[in-house]
């Protein structure tokens, strides 16, 4: 690595305005060191207020049992409302239209038995080819249960030019194509392998053209990338928390359903009694009047402990703020992919399969080993660097702006050309 690799490091290091949300996390140690932890878009590090953060609940479980549902100055029957502001601006939205609950893919079902509604030919769902394994299983589920043939309304876009990635103008073209038999679009923000970010505006517009729904999973673009999801009229939206929102492994999940659709109370969906009208909710009478927002896709009472994780997250988030961390991020990202197509060690061993464009992509860049495997990956273990692999030949890399430094890029840059020189 050269010289002036690490001097620009230092310079964008003093320069960052977000440096000292670093020491807000504790780092996984290897020797006594911190490891360089690139790691966010698996799951993200610990605050070091989230002990508190849980410890509190835990104490007033501890002291007031039962009570502390309606007690303190965040009761447990409505500990979920403390989290709407911070969600909606991460990711665009109404507080009255983002809660958090469950997880991902439960989340997911939920949304499918209201958005997914086939009658005459409109009966098709668009995903893309390789979507995330619980995407497709949930979509493919879906159609079974609702008594069609999922090899025949399943429909996987794949890129058709060879590319690593679809493009904007082949999905609306496919969205098109398919019409009035198309009854959902169903895609990642950010696609986990490749680590695009999709055009979810665009998209949104496309299907709803056809007189389709269009919904998104978040679980790499939320706390990764700014959305305008109610502005763009996003259908429906779920996400994970466990990645760059750095709330815990199987943290609490999140759900985003558009007003449009929340206020209509005969939106059908599959019901829980927390998403029943709060005022009359333990009155036991079962008598069903949903709540008139994204609260009425609820199921049952708040998960504390996980909700108090994520509050500790949230937090921070709220602190530093999307537009600051998307700024950091493009240059961190973009340091990073510098480096590697300028070091005369990497170039012609890596390719990246992240588009080029910053925006097209968040803080991921998916490096393809040209003529190596898994021992590259295994090197940078034992060196105490951490991410993750994906079959085939992939090391996914995820420089997160409210914790990584550009020290922490370039010497991770150091260490990946010396796998390489080590395996010649």
């Amino acid at each position: 690595m050269k010289e002036e690799s690490y001097k620009k490091a230092h310079t964008l290091d003093t320069e960052d305005q977000l440096a000292s949300f670093r020491s807000n996390f504790y780092f996984p140690q290897r020797d006594g060191k911190d490891c360089i932890y690139l790691c966010g878009n698996s799951l993200g590090l610990q605050p070091n207020t989230t002990q508190t953060f849980v410890d509190e609940e835990l104490k007033k479980w501890r002291e007031h049992g039962v009570e502390g549902h309606f007690t303190g100055n965040k009761p447990w029957v409505s500990y979920h409302k403390n989290t709407k502001n911070p969600l909606s601006k991460i990711v665009g939205a109404e507080t009255h239209e983002v809660v958090a609950m469950n997880n991902l893919t439960t989340n997911l079902h939920l949304a499918l038995s209201s958005f997914y509604q086939p009658k005459g030919k409109r009966t098709k769902i668009l995903i893309e080819r390789g979507a995330f394994p619980s995407d497709f299983y949930a979509v493919y589920s879906r159609i079974e249960v609702s008594g069609l043939d999922p090899k025949k309304n399943l429909i996987q876009l794949a890129p058709k030019d060879g590319s690593d990635y679809l493009s904007v103008e082949e999905i609306i073209r496919k969205i098109e194509a398919l019409g009035d038999e198309l009854a959902l679009v169903m895609f990642p923000g950010i696609q986990y392998y490749t680590g695009q970010l999709f055009d979810i505006k665009r998209i949104t517009e496309a299907a709803h053209k056809v007189g389709a729904f269009a919904g998104f999973d978040l679980a790499h673009a939320v706390g990764n990338v700014p959305m305008s999801l109610h502005t763009d009229s996003v259908d429906f939206a779920v996400w994970c928390t466990y990645k760059y929102l750095n709330s815990g492994p199987g943290g609490v999940g999140g759900l985003f359903i558009h007003e449009n659709h929340g206020k209509n109370k005969e939106m059908p969906r599959l019901s829980g009694w927390w998403g029943h009208d709060s005022d009359s909710r333990f009155k036991m009478n079962n008598q069903i009047n949903p709540i008139p927002n994204v609260d009425g896709w609820q199921l049952s009472n708040v998960n504390i402990l996980s909700h108090a994780a994520h509050m500790a997250s949230l937090k921070l988030f709220d602190e530093a703020g999307m537009e600051n961390l998307r700024h950091k991020s493009v240059k961190l990202t973009g340091f990073m992919e510098e480096l590697i197509v300028n070091s005369d060690v990497l170039a012609k061993q890596i390719r990246i399969l992240t588009p080029a464009n910053p925006d097209e992509r968040g803080a991921q860049l998916s490096l393809f080993l040209v003529n190596h495997g898994k021992s590259i990956f295994d090197y940078l273990i034992n060196n105490g660097v951490i991410l993750d692999w994906r079959e085939p030949n992939v090391i996914r890399v995820a420089p997160v702006p409210l914790y990584n430094s550009f020290a922490d890029v370039v010497n991770f840059v150091s260490i990946l050309e010396k796998s390489i020189l080590n395996e010649r």
